[in-house]
């Protein structure tokens, strides 16, 4: 874990409420897709935890919702300002198991760990499909970012206004040539995709978290391997360790 400041240098709105922002600063203490930073924004008591999307030798991309006062906040910031973040939080993707044809599943804010996991894959050779769940067509993000890494997409909205009408289990159930799977999104997602996989997998958590360190034991979970805090031994965990 690493605390330093951070400068924004890019904040958009991809959706009405989904905004993409780029960060400048010290990214060494990142070691792999699937980890979180955690933000301190001024006048809040806890810090904010956000999934990392990218990241290189100098900046870091986020992609947040907004959802309360804290990304209600961080949305009308302004390129140039600093923001003290903690880096290199949480224990990320594993890739050496994906197999040649892993199945890569990301719902709502769950989407952005998968685009970092998805170019890990492809540059190590693998051959990753990426779905993608929505409730419409108009909270749609990041697709065409996906294909451009070259890798196939599918989508899946609640309404059917966008790709295939359901859930992305359904597209999942279609599916019967993965080699593995990963996903991250809403606890009900992960729990309804363990489930309905044929394979083992890595499933990264959304937990409400307090310190985001592992101090304080605020977001723990039961494991056949006794409790486990998301923010320090997760937020990826194996589906075979999981008890729902």
């Amino acid at each position: 874990m690493k605390q330093s400041l951070f400068s924004i240098r890019k904040n958009e709105p991809l959706t009405s409420t989904v905004y993409r922002m780029v960060l400048e600063g010290e990214t060494s203490a990142i070691t792999g897709a699937g980890q979180f930073l955690n933000i301190k924004l001024d006048g809040m008591f806890l810090r904010r935890p956000i999934s990392i999307c990218d990241y290189d030798s100098n900046t870091i991309t986020i992609l947040y919702k907004v959802v309360g006062k804290g990304t209600e906040a961080m949305s009308q910031m302004m390129p140039t300002k600093k923001l003290d973040i903690l880096t290199g939080l949480g224990n990320g993707y594993d890739t050496s198991k994906s197999g040649d044809r892993p199945l890569l599943i990301g719902g709502g804010v769950g989407v952005p760990p998968m685009y970092r996991l998805a170019k890990n894959l492809i540059g190590e050779g693998k051959n990753p499909t990426v779905i993608l769940g929505f409730n419409t067509k108009d909270e749609a993000f990041y697709t065409e970012e996906f294909r451009n890494l070259g890798a196939e997409v599918l989508i899946a909205t609640a309404d059917g206004s966008f790709g295939t009408k359901g859930f992305v289990t359904d597209i999942v159930k279609s599916l019967s040539d993965y080699t593995y799977f990963y996903t991250c999104g809403p606890e009900p997602m992960l729990k309804a995709l363990s489930d309905c996989t044929t394979t083992s997998g890595q499933l990264s958590f959304e937990e409400r978290m307090g310190c985001g360190f592992g101090a304080c034991m605020g977001c723990s979970c039961k494991t056949k391997y006794g409790n486990k805090r998301i923010c320090k031994e997760g937020p990826v965990l194996e589906k075979e360790e999981i008890i729902w």
